[in-house]
């Protein structure tokens, strides 16, 4: 039928409609953004939908101090491009105050949770969108696309509200907040395919490139500052490219040809492993890794 939508436009759909519902729902919503592949999309279904008008909420990164340089950059370039307003949690700030302490390992993912629920608190932020997608991880398919947030920013499984009929439900007291998913029912797939369509710009790391790496626990690392590689781990120069980005110490990168955008979409529907269970050692610390962090506050 020519008046049917593809399953794209089905998903940026409904992406903009939660854009909308929560403007018109919630007083201090903001957008966690990374500069990473999901919150870019995020941000461009944003701009649409209050087009031409610009986008009514501040954006909120909360910086590891571990990031990938290349992607600070895009995040920096996007932000003033948009002229958007960028709150950053610094985990570096709290280091340096003795309100968190570093990890043996390095590894600063875990440690984002305190500076992502202080901020939120302070800012009085009662809507938080996030970029997750239920294809990630199995304790993110367990959310709905509106997930609240106790007074302590902490999930709670049981407290899932029913979304039937795609009716969100935005209900919380004082002091709770709510978590928001506009891209909950994508797949990596889609979200590649969307990039095509829409020509949007990602940082060159997300594109097979030569680059030097070392292996720990079945992935290639990237040396840095933060601890990495240890006596016994050689660098080496391999073609690689990243499917998800985060924190430099557990965000692995994958050998990889694919330099163009087909080439990744072709690589990605080919795949049998998620990005995060691939790519990402935090969410291999157990097999309730993420659930514990989700229900600590973390996203």
């Amino acid at each position: 039928s020519p008046y049917a939508l593809s399953h794209l436009d089905a998903l940026e759909s409904e992406a903009v409609h939660i854009f909308r519902e929560v403007a018109g729902e919630f007083e201090r919503p903001v957008i966690l953004f990374s500069g990473g592949k999901d919150s870019i999309v995020m941000l461009h279904l944003a701009l649409k939908a209050f087009a031409p008008a610009p986008v009514p909420f501040p954006l909120l990164h909360v910086d590891t101090g571990h990031n990938f340089p290349e992607v600070l950059a895009h995040r920096d370039r996007t932000v003033q491009q948009h002229r958007l307003r960028l709150h950053i949690a610094s985990v570096q700030d709290y280091i340096d105050s003795g309100r968190l302490r570093e990890r043996p390992d390095g590894t600063r993912n875990p440690l984002q949770t305190l500076p992502l629920t202080d901020r939120i608190r302070t800012e009085h932020f009662d809507a938080v969108f996030g970029g997750g997608r239920r294809d990630e991880e199995k304790a993110r398919a367990k959310e709905r696309v509106f997930s609240l947030r106790d007074e302590f920013s902490q999930w709670d499984p049981r407290r899932q509200r029913p979304e039937l009929w795609n009716l969100y439900n935005g209900r919380h007291a004082p002091g709770e907040h709510v978590r928001v998913f506009p891209l909950s029912n994508w797949t990596e797939l889609d979200v590649w395919q969307y990039i095509a369509r829409e020509h949007i710009e990602l940082p060159a790391i997300y594109f097979a490139h030569e680059r030097e790496v070392f292996p720990r626990a079945g992935m290639w690392l990237t040396p840095g500052d933060w601890g990495g590689p240890k006596d016994g781990e050689t660098v080496e120069k391999r073609q690689v490219r990243y499917r998800t980005v985060g924190d430099m110490s557990c965000t692995g990168a994958v050998d990889s040809d694919a330099t163009t955008l087909d080439a990744v979409i072709a690589e990605t529907a080919a795949s049998r492993l998620t990005e995060r269970g691939a790519t990402r050692a935090d969410d291999k610390m157990s097999e309730a890794a993420m659930e514990d962090r989700k229900r600590e506050g973390y996203f």
